[in-house]
């Protein structure tokens, strides 16, 4: 046992000695911008360019960064504060210098000239008043005239704004130092005690709660909030007030990383502009105003020849997988193909079905989730294992008797061949315009992160590789890589958190401790309020999400379908079940190990990057060299196994539902000949739409990619729930509660009357009701014909 113990602590510190580089991740570039003739007293960013209000005019830095232009001004008040996010700006005015802030107006620019829209007066005069405006809120806080805090908001571009008044911070009322906000919380600075300025952290939904002490003292107008997570600030340290430090504040972990010492010894006014922050200082001669920016550059993590040699090594044995089950099977029938002989073993299609349920966007999206909040869209994993138990008992074993190759055949077993090929059709479009492009394009985003990789490059390697391994193996290929793709990225993610356990200092210990302190585990959330990951949401979600849309979900159902019989596809649907909950757990437990290292290692981060790129970022930078290769093949893993299986199901269907339905005597040879054609053209299909995104907003895109799905696939769920759950219903019935389901729910989503993710529920229920009901309009269907398909019937068939 202790050599064992020696040859795994040899180890650790040979992959220790082989880590990623340690120097800091972005470095601070200080240069001059062009001095004002001017003495100026304050700075402000207003669409893109620093306004500097000096004492004898207003003057507008040029795009070219070459001199300051001066600009019309006209105000009755003095300028008190300003706030701005780099577009809007607000200033902050009242009738002395420096006395109370009795108003706030935005400021705009127009044809050379500054122009002051005021916003209602606030309710009271305040003292020491800061702002912060993001999104549509705009916040103030300081000292009301009796001396007590006060903190407001207002919606500056509604129609009537109004001052809403919030509960002030608690404790000591202190001087406002700053005022800052970042996604949906907002920090104020007041002046503490000998470690620094007192930080706190308002949320709506939470109140005030204490964060770290600022490491110094705040300077006036330095508060700027970068990226998703990140304030920067410029602070005079405590034990060397004469010199200015610009440090980072991390949001979500509540840690301090100072970044540089800038030459804003004697920096006077300051506001945010670019990646950094502009300062002021008085020039030489007294009358003019000097002017500097720090501004933060992200540096390179490139990979090492070892992460390529893994990477390669990796694409090329999928692709031989390919071409071994190519040359061993020499398809002879579309079964071979499209549904692997029907020979796959339960448990090889339920290490695929798992697979194939969990992306790349997984792979990413959930340890930031993670990272960000807590375990509590973990709970939507154990619930969805309950509803996999009903669709393992009812479901699937109904499906599978029927012998399928296409789930929508039992469609137009069940109701109409119109039904069945426009379900399929839906379906298709879906899959490649919505799914398949996102689940390319987002990993690209990681990939380029960690590897310098252009994004259309990645989105290319992945399709390519995917679309032949897929083309010549068919559904073992398939189901076989899935298993090979689930070891490489589950191991990946095991390793990443040992890796962040031997980092800590007080190694797994420090990071239980970590995780508790910080709540960072809490699984469970009864209350009833719909705005939250509750319990009760979930269910909702598993209901809608897996027991109702599982049916008609080829690219699962494919796999089920595949297995010897009914008793082994329910068994498939188990093993699913059963590696669920301990994989769930896995990608959670990452961003918890995440959070750990980078509260205790905050000067590791780039400010730059989004939330979601903690883990990429993470591998990138942290980890040896070639295991940094073993978590993106990983990433590509995780990704290429979903491509796969969705390519494959899309051929199916474009060679079973249609090929075979609208050509005459169809060959078996030629219709698998089809369907590996399909298979080039949908990678190819997803691929451009993936190139396309690319040009865009990748959030709103990945929105949209989930309100289509809700939108055109929820129908065709409840034609299946109407189908197995009633014997009434009928296809006339069906095929109006369809329609009629697509179109309401689409005009709920053209008025935006809810959240996207509920479109989904909405369809299908929209389908079950009004199809139930529209079926009572035309005869019942034969009982003789329904044999076998529902699940009254089933024992007949």
């Amino acid at each position: 046992m202790k050599l064992a113990h020696l040859n795994i602590t040899a180890a650790l510190l040979l992959l220790a000695a082989l880590a990623a580089r340690a120097e800091p991740l972005v470095s601070i570039q200080s240069r001059e911008i062009a001095p004002v003739p001017d003495s100026v007293a304050r700075v402000v960013t207003v669409e893109g360019r620093p306004l500097a209000f000096g004492a004898h005019g207003v003057w507008l830095l040029e795009e070219d960064r070459k001199r300051w232009s001066r600009v019309e001004w006209q105000a009755a008040e003095e300028i008190q504060g300003a706030a701005s996010d780099g577009s809007r700006a607000f200033l902050l005015l009242g009738a002395r210098p420096a006395g109370p802030t009795g108003t706030l107006a935005r400021l705009t620019l127009a044809k050379g000239a500054v122009a002051l829209n005021s916003l209602p007066p606030l309710p009271a005069p305040l003292a020491q008043a800061h702002a912060a405006v993001r999104g549509e809120a705009l916040y103030v806080a300081g000292l009301d005239p009796a001396g007590m805090p006060a903190f407001l908001s207002i919606s500056p571009l509604a129609t009537a704004p109004t001052w809403t008044r919030h509960a002030a911070w608690p404790g000591a009322a202190g001087e406002v130092t700053s005022l800052a906000t970042q996604a949906s919380a907002v920090f104020v600075s007041l002046t503490g005690d000998a470690r620094g300025d007192r930080m706190l952290r308002w949320k709506a939904a939470e109140g005030w709660s204490e964060r770290d002490a600022v490491p110094g003292r705040v300077i006036e107008g330095s508060a700027r909030a970068i990226g998703q997570a990140h304030i920067l600030y410029f602070v005079r340290p405590i034990e060397a007030p004469q010199r200015v430090r610009l440090v980072m504040f991390h949001t979500i972990t509540g840690s301090w990383a100072t970044l540089a010492e800038p030459d804003a010894a004697m920096a006077g006014a300051a506001a945010g502009w670019g990646n950094g922050i502009l300062w002021a200082r008085a020039g030489d001669d007294g009358n003019t105003t000097q002017f500097r920016l720090a501004e933060i550059e992200p540096g390179k993590l490139l990979l090492a020849w070892l992460d390529w040699i893994v990477i390669v090594v990796y694409l090329v044995s999928m692709l031989g997988m390919g071409l071994y089950f190519y040359l061993r099977e020499k398809r002879m029938s579309t079964a071979d193909f499209f549904v692997g002989g029907r020979t796959i073993p339960f448990w090889a299609a339920g290490v695929s079905l798992y697979a194939a349920n969990t992306s790349s966007i997984s792979y990413i999206a959930i340890p930031a989730k993670a990272f960000e909040t807590n375990w509590q869209y973990l709970t939507n994993n154990l619930i969805a294992v309950l509803g996999l138990v009903f669709v393992a008992i009812w479901i699937v074993p109904l499906l599978r008797r029927l012998n399928l190759m296409s789930v929508f055949q039992y469609l137009e077993t069940r109701f109409h061949r119109v039904i069945r090929m426009l379900a399929s059709a839906l379906f298709m479009a879906v899959q490649i315009g919505s799914r398949m492009s996102v689940i390319l394009f987002l990993p690209s985003l990681a990939i380029a992160t960690i590897t310098g990789i252009d994004v259309a490059w990645s989105i290319l390697i992945m399709g390519v590789f995917t679309m032949a391994y897929t083309a010549l193996g068919g559904m073992k290929a398939v189901v076989w890589t899935d298993f090979v793709q689930l070891i490489v990225k589950m191991g990946g993610i095991a390793f990443a958190i040992g890796f962040v356990v031997y980092m800590l200092d007080g190694g797994a210990a420090q990071l239980f401790s970590i995780a508790l302190a910080e709540d960072k585990m809490k699984l469970f959330d009864f209350s009833f309020d719909l705005t939250k990951a509750t319990v009760w949401g979930f269910i909702f979600l598993v209901l809608f999400d897996v027991v109702l849309t599982f049916p008609k979900d080829q690219v699962l159902m494919q796999r089920v379908l595949s297995t010897r019989n009914a008793r082994d596809a329910g068994r498939s649907i188990w093993t699913m079940a059963a590696i669920m909950i301990p994989g769930g757990f896995m990608f959670y437990f990452v961003g918890t190990a995440l959070y750990a290292f980078y509260k205790t290692h905050p000067e590791r981060m780039n400010p730059l990057l989004t939330i979601d790129a903690t883990f990429p970022l993470f591998i990138a930078a942290e980890l040896p060299m070639g295991v940094r290769g073993l978590i993106i093949a990983g990433i590509l893993a995780a990704a290429m196994a979903t491509l796969s299986s969705i390519m494959n199901s899309v051929a199916t269907l474009a060679s079973v539902d249609f090929y075979e339905k609208l050509v005459k005597s169809p060959n078996p040879k030629v219709s698998v000949r089809f369907a590996e054609a399909m298979t080039v053209v949908t990678g190819i299909l997803g691929m451009g739409v993936a190139l396309l995104l690319s040009r865009y907003d990748i959030h709103s895109l990945f929105d949209v990619s989930i309100e289509l799905a809700g939108v055109l696939g929820g129908g065709f769920a409840g034609a299946y729930t109407l189908g197995m759950f009633t014997r009434r219903a009928n296809w006339q019935g069906v095929a109006i509660g369809v329609a009629l389901s697509i179109t309401l729910t689409t005009i709920a989503w053209a008025l935006g009357l809810v959240h996207p993710y509920f479109y989904l529920g909405i369809s299908i229920m929209l389908c079950i009701v009004i199809g139930y009901l529209a079926s009572w309009l035309f005869p019942a269907p034969d009982p003789r014909a329904l044999a076998g398909l529902t699940i009254y019937t089933q024992s007949q068939h």
